[in-house]
């Protein structure tokens, strides 16, 4: 990258060249916050990110670079784990506008695919295509973000390695652009320019054909002899696919050369038959060493996949997501989970018993289970899947990070060298949390490293230089599947011989002779203890006002005895745990992030705005005044605060409470937003709306204030809701007969009681119907509007002053209407508050689905009819806290035979769909999912959230959405469709 003024210069020329062209570029300082990181412990401010919409827009960008000096990192979905996506340099993304799948050609059971496409809609693609007859195979951990053309820089395996091999094995034939902007193809045995009427792009083939083929002929004994030795020595170049006998394959030898010979825009990738069914063996050992020793036997009997994982990631597991989340598991302190294919479940079945019965001979196998029924089966691969979120963080609250995460070796030699890795982790006082693909001899580690001290970053190197040269040592690889990037590639020399090394170097120069692709990476290597992401950054601390620390936690000493850490959320709602994993990028699958899935841009993502935050930490010290920091307000502008994030991201980063604090300091003293005090205060204002609702609908209707309303801040194209009068309210509680004394509690919030009157009594109905008398809780306020607008001491006071009112002394549980203020209480309050008062209050609150879903496990069932169809829509806050299955189960239980889902956020999340500048993109969140689930045509629309039947009838106005209380309420009349 140029350096000083000359450089600065070369890089703006550049950017105005860019843009002078039509191609979108961004230099502002969020974006180069965002694309500073990926998921690895290294931050590299770039020079700039660029979107080439079209394969000739990336020719332009590479030929412009080519000139000017200016080096290249390409970038897919950014989870790379080695630094490999990062760098002082001009970041090339490819995920927004390479992102075409062709026709799939049945026959050859291939597909050409765009460098942009995920890994995780190719597969859906194909499958759906095909009729589940073919799926693509390789599916590492972030499929549900990774793009293949990151996956084939990296060349990326996945669960079912065993069976399906590395993408290496998957890759038929490549479209390139080269450093100097020719576009070729590369295949067996061919290179060739893809348009044969392009003089440069033929001359470049035929020179590059020749010296590839000259190289592999002047080097035949070091590629036969140092490459491919084991199934996953992913490090280095893979040029043994050069030798005669493998084709002169140059696609294979580009598969995992990490970006730094040629940028590849498609590829023409095989695809598999895709198994009918899979059984899943899950097997219980009594330590991880003993594990390895019978993965030979295991690999014997040719299963799809063999996973290992210690007991500390199913402790973490179960801590964040509840013992059910892993109460499929057998008893033991390391597992194994062995999936075998079949036709049928009872073949498949029958292969597991039979790999049984030979391991209980070996004597090693303490416990197992057998998994057939999908929806558990699914379960248990999600506590393999999620390991490296999850043990980013020990339960104490001590972060861990990768740098020696992707070691492997022959699955004959596991045993012995996790009997060495092991002792040499505990030599530096190190925990390890270990997952990994043990059927392939690859290991995912994560360890307590302190990165922040001088001292913890010299223990760092020194671990890291012993580790591996212990790999080496039994004739494994520095890595099995990331790649080297910044973490390995400085450790080559210790695995490589030096004549290997200079082989290597020759094979970048020829494709790169100016060396300006994915610089300091394989070739001419940056130092891996240089640009660590910690060297600088802060400790983090609690925010203004928030207690000390999080309930029962404690100032704990790291494992290693180094520095103490402070156990609290760090700086504005936990940013600094964001690990880059890039769960938040993900189109499917969970809640979190709707706005990212309506733009697709990262700084839409829950990572991307975790960046940012990081960023503003490392320049200004604090959070002090954050909100004024443009590129910190562009951030977080279209952050919903739905909270999915805090629940679907595998380390708990938590933006909607980051977004509050920094509004909350940015506006403390000063005069606010006109939505503040509307929306913000609503609660405050009902009392008197609905005492002249009648005159309140008019002007919420009557055209001139909307018009001065959508100049305020409120939209004018929003439906707003009808206020109750307040006879009627007081009609409709009275209704409810609460009884004193009562088993269980019920919570009247604001806007139940303004809004939707009727599901007060129909919610008592339903709860004494279930068996228990039901009481009414003294009226109070959660705050959860003063919260999502930033009004910290206001929500502050409301929590404190209902805590008091709840703490009655019992035990009795607390049932809340209104999910988003069942989660103020539950979540927020111990947060906010803090205190043993705030923790048994939170401790009583249930939901209405909870509770129902409560009622239903102890044997009642509703005495209503049930629809024949309907639609779920769970509250973004009920799943981030009490989670999505409750209402599911319930309706089940019920008996509704046909549910339809809708699986994420609706758009509206309390005030941002209301908010006059928000509006497009909360119907652009809402076609994701709550519109396609609308129009299945179900008859029953269920929404507990207010704010997602609000939404519903701004979709669909002709149509009703209702509470499930007022769906089981016994006293309802048969459900039809509509």
């Amino acid at each position: 990258m140029p350096h000083g003024d000359d450089g600065d210069t070369k890089v703006e020329q550049l950017l105005a060249a860019l843009r002078g062209q039509g191609i979108e570029v961004d230099n502002s300082p969020r974006r180069l916050s965002e694309y500073s990181y990926d998921a690895s412990n290294y931050r590299v401010r770039p020079a700039a990110v660029v979107f080439p919409a079209t394969v000739d827009d990336l020719r332009k960008v590479v030929r412009e670079c080519s000139a000017s000096g200016v080096p290249i990192t390409p970038r897919g979905g950014g989870t790379s784990m080695a630094g490999n996506a990062i760098g002082q340099s001009l970041v090339i993304d490819l995920s927004r506008g390479l992102t075409t799948v062709g026709e799939v050609d049945g026959g050859n059971a291939s597909v050409w695919v765009d460098a942009g496409v995920i890994l995780g809609e190719l597969r859906s693609y194909v499958e759906k295509a095909t009729g589940d007859e073919l799926t693509f195979a390789p599916d590492p951990s972030s499929m549900t973000r990774a793009t293949i053309g990151g996956s084939i820089g990296n060349d990326a395996c996945g669960n079912h390695s065993v069976a399906y091999g590395r993408m290496t094995q998957h890759v038929q034939e490549l479209e390139l652009v080269t450093a100097d902007g020719a576009h070729l193809h590369a295949g067996r045995d061919f290179l060739r320019a893809a348009d044969a009427g392009e003089q440069h792009s033929v001359a470049r083939a035929s020179e590059l054909l020749a010296g590839l083929k000259e190289l592999a002929q002047a080097n035949l004994a070091p590629l036969r002899v140092e490459l491919g030795n084991i199934p996953r020595q992913v490090s280095g170049y893979h040029l043994g696919h050069l030798l005669p006998e493998n084709g002169l394959d140059i696609a294979g030898a580009l598969a995992g050369s990490e970006g730094t010979c040629a940028l590849v825009v498609r590829a023409k990738v095989g695809l598999v038959p895709k198994p009918r069914t899979t059984a899943l063996l899950c097997l219980g050992y009594a330590n991880t060493i003993d594990s390895a020793r019978d993965v030979m036997t295991i690999l014997a009997a040719k299963p799809s996949a063999i996973e290992g994982l210690d007991a500390s990631i199913v402790d973490i597991m179960r801590h964040r997501r509840g013992a059910a989340s892993v109460d499929s598991l057998p008893q033991g302190k390391a597992f194994v989970m062995v999936e075998f294919p079949g036709d049928t479940m009872e073949q498949a079945a029958s292969d597991c018993g039979q790999l049984l019965a030979k391991l209980r001979a070996d004597g090693r196998v303490v416990d197992h289970t057998l998994v057939t029924e999908p929806r558990e089966r699914a379960k248990l691969w999600r506590v393999r899947e999620d390991g490296a979120g999850l043990s980013s963080r020990r339960i104490d609250g001590v972060q861990t990070w990768p740098g020696w995460e992707d070691s492997a070796v022959a699955p004959e030699r596991l045993a012995d060298y996790l009997s060495e890795l092991l002792p040499l982790v505990e030599k530096y006082g190190y925990t390890a949390f270990m997952y990994g693909h043990f059927g392939a001899g690859c290991v995912h580690m994560r360890l307590d490293y302190d990165l922040r001290s001088d001292p913890g970053r010299e223990a760092f190197e020194n671990f890291t230089r012993e580790a591996a040269a212990l790999v080496v040592a039994h004739d494994g690889s520095l890595s099995g599947e990331h790649g080297d990037g910044r973490a390995r590639s400085e450790l080559l020399d210790v695995m490589y011989s030096p004549s290997m090394l200079d082989i290597f170097r020759a094979f970048k120069n020829l494709w790169d002779p100016a060396g300006v692709l994915n610089p300091g990476i394989i070739v001419d290597p940056e130092p891996f203890a240089a640009s660590l992401a910690l060297d600088g950054a802060p400790q983090p601390g609690p925010a203004h006002g928030e207690p000390a620390a999080m309930p029962g936690a404690d100032v704990v000493p790291s494992s290693a005895g180094r520095s103490l850490l402070p156990v609290v959320s760090p700086f504005v709602g936990n940013t600094h745990a964001c690990i880059g994993v890039g769960r938040c990028r993900a189109t499917a699958g969970g809640f979190m992030c709707p706005s990212y899935r309506a733009t697709k841009d990262e700084k839409d993502s829950t990572r991307g705005r975790a960046r940012v935050l990081q960023e503003l930490t490392r320049t200004k010290g604090t959070s002090h005044d954050g909100w004024s920091s443009p590129e910190v307000r562009e951030a977080l502008d279209l952050c919903l605060s739905c909270k999915a994030c805090s629940a679907d991201c595998p380390t708990g980063v938590d933006i909607a409470e980051a977004k509050s604090q920094l509004v909350d300091e940015h506006y403390r003293g000063k005069i606010r937003p006109f939505t503040h005090y509307s929306i913000g205060w609503l609660p405050r204002w009902l009392p008197l709306l609905t005492r002249i609702a009648p005159l309140a609908n008019v002007g919420t209707s009557f055209g001139p204030f909307r018009w001065v309303g959508e100049k305020l801040g409120v939209s004018a194209r929003r439906r707003l809701p009808a206020f109750a009068r307040s006879g009627r309210i007081e009609r409709r509680v009275r209704e409810a007969q609460f009884a004193d004394n009562a088993d269980v509690l019920l919570f009247i919030d604001s806007f139940t009681r303004a809004f939707r009157p009727e599901v007060v009594p129909a919610a008592a109905r339903v709860l004494r119907d279930s068996g228990v008398s039901v009481g009414c809780t003294p009226d109070a306020c959660c705050g959860l509007t003063w919260i999502s607008t930033g009004q910290r001491d206001g929500a502050r006071r409301r929590l404190a002053k209902l805590i008091s009112r709840l703490d009655d002394g019992s035990d009795r549980d607390i049932v809340v209407l209104e999910p988003s203020c069942a989660v103020a209480i539950r979540d927020e309050g111990p947060k906010m508050v803090g205190g043993a008062a705030a923790a048994r209050v939170a401790a009583r609150v249930r939901s209405f689905s909870v509770a129902v879903d409560e009622a239903i496990k102890r044997g009642w069932k509703p005495s209503a009819v049930p629809p024949n169809t309907a639609v779920l829509q769970t509250h973004c806050h009920e799943h981030a806290v009490f989670g999505s299955g409750a209402q599911k189960r319930v309706l089940e239980a019920w008996g509704v035979p046909n549910l339809v889902e809708s699986s994420s956020c609706c758009g509206v999340a309390g005030n941002f769909g209301f908010e006059a500048e928000h509006f497009d993109t909360s119907m652009k969140v809402a076609e994701h999912s709550i519109v396609p689930a609308l129009d299945s045509g179900a008859g029953l629309v269920l929404t507990d959230g207010f704010s997602c039947a609000m939404q519903v009838s701004q979709i669909d106005p002709e149509r009703s959405s209702k509470h499930l209380a007022i769906a089981l309420d016994p006293h309802s009349a048969r459900w039809t469709e509509n």
